[in-house]
């Protein structure tokens, strides 16, 4: 992949500041979620999970580039997923249907999503980092954003 960015864009670049505190203090493995779809009008939620190597000298290099889905074009996200894949030491997927969330509203949809995701990991994680929502029914140490 290409270290070169297009320019007039605007890029945030992973610098593992929470991950490497979180080590410091004894974690092993961090999760960090996040979901797709809870903005969509119609169609499912998606969440996935994710564990990377945080051992992995270059991680942050590697990473370099990553951004908010939202913000990235198709070619690059299909390029940081199998970057992600590649690298993590594991990727999990959950899923809420777009019946789910008319029965429990998005919100619910979503932590359901993200505890499928969950539970899709092995390792298992001993720390969550999740984007704006804790998972109540999760009992593990968890930050949201």
């Amino acid at each position: 992949m290409s270290k070169s960015l297009p320019t007039g864009q605007n890029y945030a670049f992973p610098n593992l500041e929470k991950e490497t505190a979180l080590l410091e203090q004894g974690y092993c493995f961090i999760a960090g979620l996040d979901e797709a779809g809870r903005g969509a009008w119609a169609g499912p939620v998606v969440a996935s999970a994710v564990i990377l190597d945080l051992d992995r000298p270059n991680l942050a290099e590697i990473l370099a580039g990553l951004n908010d889905s939202k913000q990235l074009n198709p070619l690059r996200r299909e390029r940081f997923f199998e970057l992600i894949r590649e690298t993590a030491l594991a990727v999990s997927v959950g899923q809420a249907s777009a019946a789910r969330v008319d029965e429990i509203n998005v919100i619910g949809a979503t932590r359901q999503a993200m505890q499928q995701a969950l539970a899709g990991l092995s390792p298992s994680p001993d720390y969550l980092l999740l984007d704006y929502l804790k998972l109540p029914a999760v009992d593990l140490p968890q930050q949201a954003f």
